[in-house]
């Protein structure tokens, strides 16, 4: 009994850690939604299923990184660029969109084009915060702050890009224009994989042009989400 307790505060302690980080973002995101606020349940459902997206997203990496392996010698440098990009990026992304997709794209709360943006970064923080307690509980409250200003926010920065686009094809599809609508989901799509492959491929190399690159490339996307959200969230319109 004098051992257990003590782990209990601990454990809370780094589950803490793990997620306020992605709480702050989604009070952020939620904040930015200025002209009608999203259903409570529908947001909570969507962290949840952000948290099933990684639990997928688990099992696919795994299965697509075997075949990898089979392909590629794992310790070359083209190995790590398709790990983070056909495995990482395209697998993570698509189980976000897939199930953003199947939970919003006829739920009668979508009705704004900044909606896209909120549901998608719901989705993706579910996912981050999930990632985060697995990596805080695994390697210590070290990782915890790093993480706190790269990993939970470079998924928010993907999710944005996704959802800026899903939200435009929110809008194509009420005006007919289904081509459009199709072109805005693979755009939105594509867009989040190429940031996030590009991401993990600078992260996982770790040399020093590598780390300098990752650097200039987190600030750029940041400074761009921050003006991404601030426009978007100033010129809503319904769909």
């Amino acid at each position: 009994m004098f051992f257990v307790l003590p782990v209990i505060p601990l454990l809370a302690v780094y589950i803490l850690a793990a997620v306020l980080p992605a709480a702050f973002l989604l009070r952020y995101i939620y904040r930015q939604d200025t002209v009608e606020k999203e259903p409570l349940g529908l947001l909570v459902t969507l962290l949840l299923l952000g948290v099933a997206a990684a639990l997928i997203s688990g099992v696919l990496e795994r299965l697509a990184q075997t075949v990898l392996q089979m392909l590629i010698d794992p310790g070359s440098p083209a190995y790590t660029i398709l790990l983070a990009f056909l495995v990482v990026a395209l697998v993570e992304e698509g189980t976000k969109f897939c199930l953003l997709k199947g939970r919003t794209w006829e739920h009668p709360a979508f009705n704004y084009r900044f909606d896209g943006i909120v549901y998608a970064v719901f989705v993706s923080l579910g996912f981050a915060a999930f990632e985060n307690i697995q990596y805080v509980l695994h390697y210590g409250l070290s990782v915890a702050l790093p993480r706190a200003f790269l990993a939970v926010p470079g998924h928010m920065s993907f999710a944005v890009y996704m959802g800026l686009f899903y939200g435009r094809a929110k809008l194509c599809a009420a005006c007919g224009d289904e081509r459009g609508m199709r072109r805005n989901w693979l755009v939105g799509y594509l867009s989040a994989v190429f940031l996030h492959g590009v991401y993990d491929s600078c992260a996982m190399i770790g040399s020093v042009p590598s780390t300098l690159l990752f650097i200039v490339f987190i600030l750029l996307m940041y400074r761009g989400v921050y003006r991404l959200l601030k426009r978007e969230s100033a010129a809503d319109m319904p769909v």
